[in-house]
């Protein structure tokens, strides 16, 4: 890889100082990577170079089409002061995954992780310290060709930035949620399975309507019946049924309309290793508002790369309103949060193989 090395990096401690105020996507790592593939002759050599603006001509595809994809993984700070990606490799194969859906080239992994480790070990110094703190890597791939004709573009741009993220929801306060019946994510034949910007930019309308109930996000229901619970904004949904080492964890079946999330992933094994039973079910807006109000079902959560484990209390539809539990975190909700982010930071033994250590 071309090494191009940014002379106005940032000192330690004005880095120390913009990692320490926390927030998301507030301020961004001193160096990117970019990446440059054509149908003609494949990718080229990667390059770290400073971070700052790309130019593109009005007439790039990306901008009239909407070829893009994007991936969401973290570096997390290790007890020994050393720094692990957890499960990159199953962003590089999702990557992979979204770029042919998108009829954009497939990155080869081994190029992908080449990326993403020389990045993080670059910019190492801007991984927080903190548990429940990381460095949120933005892999994404655009179409460049120039043109306006309607077709896949023979030209792609990978780029990779990285930002130190703090907590994306506080994990001590449960989310409000809005169930939207007047719009859909995705249906089947369609994009839902690939992590791309169009998909979050037809979710903003409905975002927006969720934000005008009050709530904090909002949660989509299928296209065909209009009924089965998917997924909450850009993060899965698990549903708890029952209470202590009896109780159930439960999420949305994958149905080729859902992210597959890793989280979503890693929960099911995680929850399964405090033994819990765990289920992948069909769940609809009727068995939810049932559940919580005869008590089956005892907590909500939300699950993703940027919220890790976001705690749902209160959910508000055209059909009604109603609360989970006392509509705070829950006791399995937060357990099962902890024992993740034990693994994320090295705390606890990686019995899945999920840490990739970088320093």
């Amino acid at each position: 890889m071309k090494i191009t090395l940014n002379p106005l990096a940032k000192d330690s401690a004005t880095r120390a100082a913009l990692v320490a105020e926390g927030g998301f996507g507030k301020y961004y790592t001193d160096h990117m990577v970019v990446c440059e593939w054509s149908q003609e002759s494949g990718w080229g050599e990667p390059e770290l170079k400073p971070y700052g603006p790309i130019s593109l001509d009005p007439a790039t595809a990306v901008f009239h089409y909407g070829q893009e994809i994007f991936e969401g993984m973290k570096a997390y700070r290790q007890p020994d002061g050393g720094v692990a990606l957890f499960r990159p490799e199953a962003n590089a194969q999702r990557f992979a995954k979204s770029a042919k859906r998108l009829a954009l080239p497939e990155m080869p992994e081994a190029l992908f992780l080449e990326t993403v480790e020389t990045l993080v070990k670059e910019d190492a110094g801007w991984v927080p310290d903190k548990v429940g703190e990381s460095l949120y890597i933005r892999p994404f791939m655009i179409a460049t060709e120039v043109g306006l004709g309607v077709r896949p573009s023979n030209k792609a741009t990978y780029l990779l930035i990285a930002t130190p993220a703090g907590a994306y929801f506080d994990p001590s306060k449960a989310v409000s949620v809005w169930i939207s019946t007047e719009y859909v994510r995705a249906a089947q034949g369609g994009t839902g399975e690939a992590k791309c910007g169009g998909n979050y930019a037809a979710s903003l309308v409905a975002q927006k309507a969720a934000a005008e109930q009050g709530c904090d996000q909002v949660v989509w229901i299928d296209a065909k019946e209009r009924k089965w619970i998917e997924e909450m904004g850009g993060m899965n949904l698990y549903f708890i049924k029952g209470s202590g080492t009896s109780a159930s964890v439960i999420t949305p079946r994958l149905t080729g309309t859902l992210l597959p999330g890793i989280t979503r992933d890693s929960i099911l094994s995680v929850a399964k290793d405090l033994g819990y039973k765990v289920e992948e079910v069909m769940l609809s807006v009727d068995d939810w508002r049932d559940g919580v109000s005869s008590g089956e079902i005892t907590e909500i959560f939300a699950c993703g790369t940027a919220a890790v484990v976001s705690p749902v209390g209160q959910a508000k539809s055209a059909m009604g309103t109603w609360i989970t539990g006392d509509g705070n975190p829950g006791v399995i909700t937060m357990e099962i949060r902890n024992a993740l982010l034990a693994i994320q930071h090295g705390q606890s033994a990686d019995t899945h193989g999920w840490m990739r250590k970088v320093l």
